[in-house]
């Protein structure tokens, strides 16, 4: 399910303790001390973990166990009742690089001792990293277990049908992120389970399990049941469900396939929460879901639905979010969409939806989130924030209209809505100036305004924005300077695209920027001539794109040794000069890279077998192909569009081309190539282009051409 208050709706409150870890909950009176057999097979267990951080310094032989981290005694008895060792990421992200290396993963393996712990009733070892090995299975004899959550921590293989021994067991928690990661041979072990309440077996392979709905039928007390994402063979369209307690269910990302929505869905009438997105349901909404009316959270996104919006979805006035983006419906947002009057996240977005939106969606003064993008709106974007300021210019967080239709100006009323945290209108026609009410926001994370017909300077109070950490200003028609000022604050930014527009960077030779980009995209900007010193300082650069931005220098060493970590690379049509470095480590992650219409000089840099792209045309490259071609003969290459056009390169085509076999657009073209085709090029069965013209080579071309059958050659 997106956004994260619908996840928080789903989820229990949990409180991050100073370094994101997780500890049980109790209280343990200071004359308690803990049992000497317990706090022995405490010991024991700890030997096996791997503990990078050394959380469990406390753990020592002379200790008292009540008193350890993660760690829970009974307050009469001493006994150890809850063993909490949960590794917590943050839900907003983390604040800095520093938070995150402070996060170590738990590892090793679970010693047997835990046998000894007569009285454990808690056992979570949640979010960690146990290096893909089997949940064992003694886990299954701890009898007094009431609680057991291994969600996220690594574990790989077949769940154990021993934790059916757990008959006392109300929670179990085994979702998993890994893949291939949990998977079941049957789930017949449920049965041993009858007082289960909350049941989560998300992201685990439940393929084999073809029986899961009648034997999760058999838990009595189920109240919440969540199978994302488990790859559930079958749903059957109609059964006799005994699920009286069931209050969340979860059974998205199954991929069901075109069918309907199952019949005994509609009979959970006690539903609080119900997910069914990302299934490929199709059909009208189904009416029979007008009888749930408990639900708070209604998730159909990602599905086949081809109605309009029943009216009677709109009296739902319990209903807190509402999700029903990507899918074909069609028709209008009716202006009793203001019934929803305990709203507090509605996505009606890549829809078909047309018409303007109802003023009435400005009286939901519960709402904090909006997303009705990619619809057939057509308004003038005052007439939106006009309706939403009636009574929601201090709670909305989430405001995103991309691709609506939306004209007009924005205006400086737009900054009432104090705490917005992300604002999304790309791909609009809005015009006019950027309102100087945008760098008011304190709150706000994510800004974009991309594909737009702003025009004018960039606001210098954008550098206030201190919470930014993705800013996309790119193909509007912006103009002017932009200064140091423009980033004083903006610490925590990490994407910036702002190309196809006419702007300057006007910042000192000294100049260190307050952040640590990833993502970076100046294509068009005058940077140049100097290649730009600041860039030098960004060290987790995936994403650079600097293209056509007036550059007429050599690039600096440090920027060839960041290279390693770039993913997509463009220097293009600058005048870039100077030689590639011969090194093997340069570029070695990256997909694509555009180097095309410089200067560089010397021979064809190695490449790396990950790089998809290379655009090395219109430049001054010479010598000999055959170490380029040649290196590192037993990697395959992962190179399907490669341009070496307008050189200078001379010499023998080498025979070296059975590595290149994802090849699909070769272009040799106006260099000084002389020879005839090596028999290996037969071997790019996928080549759909080739481009020999201009060069002296000479003879026919080798009859393993044959080979590749949607050939068209350019002469």
């Amino acid at each position: 399910m997106e956004g994260s208050l619908g996840f928080l709706f789903l989820t229990f409150l949990i409180i991050p303790l100073p370094h994101y870890f997780i500890f049980c909950t109790g209280h343990i009176d200071s004359k308690v001390r803990c049992i000497d057999s317990e706090r022995h097979a405490l010991l024991k267990f700890k030997q096996d973990l791997i503990d990078p951080s050394n959380w469990l310094s406390s753990w020592t032989i002379d200790g008292d166990c009540c008193h350890w981290v993660g760690v829970v005694c009974h307050n009469l008895t001493a006994h150890v009742q809850q063993l909490c060792l949960r590794t917590f990421h943050p839900s907003g992200g983390f604040e800095s690089e520093e938070q995150y290396e402070a996060l170590i993963f738990f590892g090793g393996k679970l010693n047997p001792s835990l046998l000894d712990l007569k009285h454990l009733n808690n056992f979570d070892l949640s979010f960690n990293n146990f290096s893909a090995s089997p949940i064992p299975e003694f886990l299954g004899s701890i009898k007094s277990l009431t609680s057991l959550n291994l969600s996220n921590a690594g574990f790989v293989g077949v769940i154990p049908h021993q934790l059916g021994n757990l008959s006392n067991l109300l929670y179990l928690n085994l979702k998993s992120s890994i893949f291939p990661g949990l998977y079941v041979n049957n789930l017949q072990w449920l049965l041993g389970l009858p007082l289960l309440q909350h049941l989560d077996m998300s992201g685990i392979d439940l393929s084999k399990a073809s029986d899961w709905l009648q034997l999760t039928n058999t838990l009595p007390s189920l109240f919440d049941l969540r199978l994302s994402y488990s790859q559930l063979p079958f749903i059957p369209p109609t059964l006799l469900v005994n699920f009286s307690s069931l209050l969340t269910l979860d059974l998205s990302e199954n991929q069901f396939g075109n069918t309907l929505i199952p019949s005994w869905i509609f009979g959970l009438h006690n539903l609080v929460s119900l997910d069914l997105s990302e299934n490929y349901f199709q059909g009208p909404i189904p009416i029979d879901l007008q009888n749930m009316t408990s639900l708070r959270l209604l998730d159909l996104s990602l599905n086949n639905f081809n109605s309009s919006i029943p009216n009677w979805l709109y009296s739902f006035s319990h209903l807190d979010f509402l999700n029903l983006r990507y899918n074909n419906l069609q028709g209008i947002i009716s202006s009793d969409i203001g019934n929803l009057t305990s709203a507090i996240s509605i996505d009606l977005s890549e829809n078909e939806l047309g018409g303007k939106l109802p003023r009435s969606l400005g009286n939901l003064c519960n709402l904090r989130e909006i997303k009705l993008s990619s619809n057939k709106g057509g308004q003038e974007i005052f007439e939106i924030l006009e309706s939403l300021l009636v009574c929601l210019s201090d709670r909305l967080e989430i405001l995103r209209l991309f691709n609506s239709q939306l004209y007009g100006h924005l205006t400086d009323e737009l900054g009432l809505l104090k705490n917005l945290a992300v604002l999304d209108l790309a791909n609009n026609s809005i015009s006019g100036p950027l309102p100087l009410s945008l760098g008011s926001f304190s709150s706000l994370g994510y800004l974009d305004l991309s594909k737009n017909l702003f025009n004018g300077i960039v606001p210098q109070n954008f550098g206030q924005l201190s919470k930014l950490h993705t800013l996309h200003i790119e193909s509007n028609m912006l103009e002017g300077a932009v200064s140091k000022s423009h980033f004083s604050n903006l610490t925590g930014l990490t994407t910036f695209f702002a190309f196809g527009n006419q702007l300057t960077l006007n910042v000192s030779h000294d100049w260190i920027p307050p952040f640590q980009l990833e993502l970076l995209s100046l294509q068009s900007w005058k940077l140049g001539p100097k290649f730009p010193p600041w860039l030098c300082s960004q060290r987790y650069l995936l994403y650079l794109d600097i293209s056509n931005t007036q550059i007429s220098d050599v690039i600096p060493p440090s920027i060839w040794n960041l290279s390693s970590l770039f993913i997509y690379l463009n220097l293009s049509h600058n005048q870039i000069n100077g030689e590639i470095p011969n090194n093997p480590s340069i570029l070695s992650t990256s997909s694509v890279v555009d180097l095309s219409s410089n200067h560089f000089k010397g021979s064809l840099p190695y490449i790396s077998s990950s790089v998809v792209v290379l655009d090395l045309s219109d430049n001054s490259f010479s010598k000999s192909i055959s170490s380029f071609l040649c290196f590192k003969m037993n990697d395959s290459k992962s190179i399907g569009y490669l341009n070496l056009e307008k050189n200078n390169l001379s010499g023998k085509i080498p025979d070296c081309w059975m590595k290149w076999n994802s090849l699909v657009v070769l272009n040799l073209a106006n260099n000084n190539f002389s020879g005839s085709f090596p028999t290996s090029i037969g071997s790019l069965t996928l080549l759909k282009s080739l481009h020999p013209y201009n060069n002296k080579f000479f003879g026919n071309f080798p009859s393993s051409l044959r080979n590749c059958e949607k050939l068209v050659i350019y002469y």
